[in-house]
């Protein structure tokens, strides 16, 4: 094992063993070294490292902090894999979208508020009659942040946020080029918003899974 990676392995150690808190600041850098039988110089890359990922915080002049080790910081390190995704690896974002947003939207349809489900659906009025392509595209990204967010679950919530990049291209590129999925988009919000508003997880979880998988089908033929 690298020693970078025997350094991070150790702090890792100290955080879920419970001996390092969210917000607690870490021994100095030459104490904690000496007390994990490392040098200085993995110590600091390992403390490089766990910062990059959002697990430490090093404040210049303060010291290096444990972070709230919330789920949305822990999960930016996602944000990595997305950025740098390649156009063919579209199908497989798409793919594990289908996975987790019908669960979500299934969790919407039990925990959401009465005002959130109609923020939902003033959200699709405010499109109107022939909204751009472009209006369309946001509406529907803003649509599937807040049933995530209704879900009431961070973890869940950071994982459909982060997957939601890659697959925009291909939602742009699919009202533009496909007859009748612009209608189809909305009458299949909708649908899920009527799921929603009638606390049915599994018809919600239903329809969700075929908005999803419309997307990813007709990608499919179109590559």
């Amino acid at each position: 094992m690298a020693l970078t990676d025997e350094a991070i392995d150790k702090i890792k150690d100290m955080i879920t063993s419970g001996e390092l808190g969210p917000g607690d600041r870490l021994p100095k850098e030459a104490d904690l070294a000496e007390r994990l039988g490392l040098s200085r110089n993995s110590l600091r890359e390992a403390v490089k490292a766990l910062s990059m990922i959002r697990v430490l915080d090093v404040r210049q002049g303060d010291g290096t902090y444990v972070t709230s080790l919330e789920p949305h910081l822990l999960l930016d390190a996602l944000s990595f894999v997305v950025d740098f995704h390649r156009d063919d690896t579209v199908l497989q974002f798409l793919e594990v979208r289908r996975i987790l947003e019908p669960a979500a939207t299934a969790l919407a349809a039990s925990r959401m508020g009465d005002g959130d489900i109609a923020k939902l659906q003033a959200l699709l009025d405010e499109l109107g009659e022939a909204p751009t392509i472009e209006a369309l595209v946001a509406n529907d990204l803003e649509f599937h942040r807040r049933i995530a967010a209704g879900a009431a679950n961070t973890v869940l919530c950071s994982l459909i946020e982060g997957l939601s990049g890659p697959t925009t291209r291909a939602r742009i590129w699919r009202g533009l080029t496909q007859e009748g999925a612009a209608d189809r988009t909305r009458e299949q919000h909708q649908a899920i918003v009527d799921a929603i508003s009638a606390r049915e997880p599994e018809l919600a979880r239903s329809w969700a899974t075929v908005h999803v998988a419309g997307v990813e089908q007709w990608l499919r033929r179109a590559l």
